[in-house]
């Protein structure tokens, strides 16, 4: 890190509402001039898979839970009031009404303002995902040593 103030997000949830919510602190403080690091891990792992393709992993467990959780910027649920994919709909038509972008018009937008991407190793490792699972965009692959010592020197720690 440098002599920049800093900001370190977890990103732990796979819902579209919590998803807008990391990219919308994120691109405020790269706006700001501090540095940003996205700390994708478990679930919020989802945001950063690729959108098409399956996802190769091995043993019948990781197979099934990966066929089941896709993941995909375009494929994430709301926390609530999802109701099969309406509700998610609902709130696409209410983003546009205001012109709130979609959640990948900011994700570009956060790469393009320094923010980094990290995914969380040790969640790759235990559902078996393939680092070709993941976007280009994704900067780099660690651990949670990474992050706490992104975290330590940070002047705000957020877990979304």
């Amino acid at each position: 890190m440098s002599d920049k103030e800093s900001i370190t997000l977890v990103v732990f949830s796979g819902e579209l509402d919590k998803a807008l919510a990391a990219f919308n602190i994120a691109i405020g403080a790269a706006s700001m001039g501090m540095e940003v690091s996205m700390f994708f891990t478990f679930w919020g792992l989802n945001i950063v898979k690729r959108n098409e393709g399956a996802i190769k992993s091995r043993g019948i467990m990781r197979k099934m839970l990966n066929r089941m959780n896709r993941g995909g910027a375009r494929r994430l649920p709301l926390s609530k009031f999802h109701m099969l994919g309406l509700g998610k709909w609902m709130m696409g038509r209410l983003m546009q009404d205001i012109n709130f972008p979609p959640l990948e018009e900011m994700m570009a937008l956060a790469k393009e303002s320094g923010v980094k991407f990290i995914a969380c190793t040790t969640t790759i490792g235990m559902m078996g995902i393939s680092k070709e699972a993941f976007i280009p965009e994704v900067d780099s692959f660690a651990g949670v040593a990474t992050y706490l010592a992104e975290a330590k020197e940070s002047k705000v720690n957020l877990f979304i």
